[in-house]
């Protein structure tokens, strides 16, 4: 089945979709393997990971789409793109979606921060105009070779324009042709509830620790009318709490203690990388 279908399928049952941020392939596997419905190749993780830096529009698009097409080739679940801001102009967004998809993900989010974006949950934002964004959408809809492709759009005008702004741009998206809506950065709960009472489309949660969001349980969110709900930076503030923890006691106790449970196994670790399934290519080809 193809990875666009499967996502399409899961917009469509009951209940939600649980999705995590994957920062790199190998966290992308292991989320897989643990049994996760959809990953989100994020920006904030990716450019931490591939560039070590901010998410302020710095990862190019070729960059972008060389990872998804790394976890997309090694999974068997959805990737959906973070597009960012469609990398410029019309022309530039249909060549973001064409690339995303030629590199096997299932969607891409297009959000309406004025290029170059930076992190949602970070202040100084701008907003391009609703109709441009709009245009931008009509570019992404007619550019996708897949009519099973997902659209997300994502509007960031909460914290420019406010709340009711907000709304009515996600609206606007989703008469567009807008698969999925996403209205980044609701400041508490009631906010929260709300976008789904105001909206008649699926709709993705943000749920980004530390940010500006309050994070709630997946159960709740679905109670609510979420459609989605994504921790898309969970995995790498894992790794990292983990690897400053190995890091100290390595020099504290100059070694690793082999026992603890903080750490997976070289065991796991190979059966995640398909290690024997890859020795045993020539013995399967030969026989």
């Amino acid at each position: 089945m193809k990875t666009t279908t499967a996502l399409r399928q899961l917009l469509q049952r009951p209940g939600i979709v649980r999705s995590l941020g994957a920062h790199d392939v190998f966290s992308a596997l292991v989320m897989e393997q643990a049994g996760i419905d959809m990953l989100f190749a994020g920006g904030f993780g990716v450019a931490a990971s591939a560039l070590g830096m901010p998410d302020v529009g710095l990862m190019t698009l070729t960059e972008m789409a060389e990872v998804v097409r790394r976890m997309a080739d090694r999974l068997t679940i959805p990737v959906v793109a973070d597009g960012d801001t469609g990398h410029g102009d019309l022309h530039n967004v249909a060549r973001t979606v064409r690339d995303m998809e030629t590199a096997g993900a299932a969607g891409i989010l297009l959000e309406d921060q004025v290029h170059p974006k930076r992190c949602g949950h970070l202040a100084g934002k701008a907003v391009i105009p609703a109709a441009e964004m709009r245009l931008k959408l009509r570019a992404a809809l007619d550019a996708r070779r897949d009519p099973e492709f997902v659209i997300f759009a994502r509007t960031d005008a909460l914290a420019v324009e406010g709340f009711d702004s907000a709304i009515e741009r996600a609206r606007g998206y989703a008469e567009e042709g807008a698969d999925v809506c996403f209205v980044e950065g609701p400041t508490d709960g009631e906010q929260l509830r709300q976008i789904p009472q105001k909206l008649d489309v699926p709709l993705l949660a943000n749920m980004l620790t530390g940010g500006v969001t309050p994070v709630v349980p997946f159960a709740e969110l679905e109670q609510m009318g979420y459609k989605i709900a994504v921790c898309p930076i969970a995995g790498l503030l894992a790794t990292g709490a983990v690897i400053r923890r190995l890091t100290e006691t390595v020099l504290q106790n100059g070694q690793v203690d082999p026992t603890t449970d903080a750490l997976m196994t070289f065991e796991e670790v190979k059966s995640v990388l398909g290690l024997q399934e890859t020795l045993d290519l020539r013995r399967r080809l030969e026989s």
